[in-house]
């Protein structure tokens, strides 16, 4: 068996995109549903109102999820929900649906792998500045902390924070989304910094509440480089190009990695970003870099480079007709193979795979089935690499499919199907893809049915 005995099969999603019930039960409002309200903000006016109304139709969600043989979930909590202002009063109702989830869960022998936040930022704190209020570290702790008393008694697996690449980016940066401003780049960093705050407080309080012992992760954007080659050189270019800050954007990964695991900003960084560097206070970095037990990722692409004549990083661009996602993202299943390679050498931690997946062009067929044959596709070429990392000497842990069911895609709205599971949202019936029934022999396996 090339995948560890003990590897973890799961599939992902996130509190805003499936639960609906966005103001029931005393739940407090957060930017998405903000965003949501705003003319032309999200695709067609969808909202998150409804989405796949799991909030009410759990058991049968978790139900599925033991028909596809799941180990884990992970699922995100509604900060929200739990506390509506953010901070203070805890909303006893909000929080006593994750208790019911998480038991339902363990029931059904799922592994519970919770987020403490995948973008859904209370809309009270947001109107008190949001990341760029330094306090919003201090809130985020508070909020940890409830979770941390009511759930560690179950719960041994978390996240911080999810993808801090995009909701700073692309919410503060391009405004395409929530909050939906856009800042000067100074602005940017000092709420990146702000989020990165968080992440450190949020562990440090998960370890000093944990009711067991746990492991703690974090869920950056792997933003990936590939070598064209298997050249050495190509290989060398990719790696330093996958570790290099080199445009004034959120858009690389140790901005947002060295300082959470290294300890210190990457010096290319904070020489190319120059007086728009975030005050730095002492002992921030101290907070920020807590020890962690697992190097989770999103990758769903990469970039291929080669070395040029002067040894630099040249991008190599995709041959003419290249393959192509529903959301027109390229399709380069050594992503896979190469960034949690270069992630093991430069970091030294376990990885976890948090997100992977495609959109797809999914309906029901006459036979009443959806057939997607270009996920399982998809999906079976990015594990054949995960897998040939881990014959290589990778610490591959786990492998979590974006995502559960077909959801809220954000800007989006409900225009982009990524999930094993369909999702008839006029009338919220479920059907299991064939992507479903072949991720269960794929579980079942071990991997071994990839072959």
């Amino acid at each position: 068996m090339s995948f560890p005995k003990e590897f973890v099969w799961g599939a992902a999603a996130a509190s805003y995109q499936i639960e609906g019930a966005a103001r029931e039960d005393g739940k407090g409002l957060s930017v998405w549903d903000m965003l949501c309200r705003k003319p032309g903000a999200i695709w067609s006016g969808h909202s998150g109102d409804v989405a796949c109304d799991h909030y009410h139709r759990y058991p049968e969600d978790i139900g599925l999820m033991q028909q596809i043989g799941l180990y884990a979930y992970r699922l995100s909590l509604s900060w929200p929900r739990i506390m509506p202002d953010g901070v203070g009063t805890v909303n006893d109702a909000g929080l006593a649906f994750y208790d019911r989830l998480i038991d339902a869960l363990l029931a059904a022998n799922i592994t519970p792998y919770v987020t403490l936040f995948h973008w859904d930022y209370p809309y009270e704190l947001y109107c008190r500045g949001g990341w760029l209020n330094r306090d919003s570290s201090d809130w985020f702790a508070e909020y940890t902390a409830v979770v941390v008393d009511k759930l560690s008694d179950r719960v041994r697996h978390w996240m911080t924070l999810n993808e801090p690449q995009c909701f700073i980016g692309l919410g503060h940066s391009t405004g395409e989304h929530a909050p939906g401003v856009k800042l000067p780049f100074a602005e940017v960093l000092r709420a990146g910094h702000n989020s990165l705050l968080a992440h450190g407080k949020a562990v440090q309080t998960i370890r000093a509440h944990s009711k067991q012992p746990c492991e703690i992760g974090y869920a950056p954007v792997g933003v990936v480089k590939m070598p064209a080659s298997d050249a050495p050189e190509d290989i060398e270019v990719a790696r330093q190009a996958m570790f290099s800050v080199t445009n004034k954007g959120p858009w690389n990964n140790t901005w947002w990695m060295d300082p959470v695991i290294l300890g210190q900003y990457p010096e290319d960084g904070l020489k190319l970003f120059g007086a728009d560097v975030p005050e730095v206070r002492p002992g921030d970095l101290e907070t920020i870099c807590q020890p962690l037990d697992f190097f989770g990722t999103n990758i769903y692409q990469g970039e291929r480079v080669k070395a040029n004549a002067a040894g630099q990083a040249e991008s190599v661009p995709l041959r003419t007709g290249h393959e192509l996602t529903a959301f027109r993202w390229p399709v380069t299943p050594d992503a896979l193979y190469w960034g949690p390679r270069f992630f093991w050498e430069r970091y030294k931690l376990p990885i976890v795979i948090t997100e992977n997946g495609l959109s797809n062009i999914d309906w029901v067929s006459l036979d009443g089935q959806v057939h997607d044959p270009q996920r399982i596709d998809y999906t079976a070429r990015h594990l054949l690499e995960l897998e040939r990392a881990g014959q290589d000497g990778v610490d591959i842990r786990g492998y979590f499919h974006w995502s559960l069911m077909d959801n809220f895609e954000w800007a989006e709205g409900y225009k982009e199907r990524f999930g094993l599971i369909y999702v008839e949202y006029p009338t919220q019936q479920r059907i299991l893809k064939d992507s479903a029934h072949w991720y269960a022999e794929v579980i079942k396996s071990n991997g071994a049915a990839l072959k």
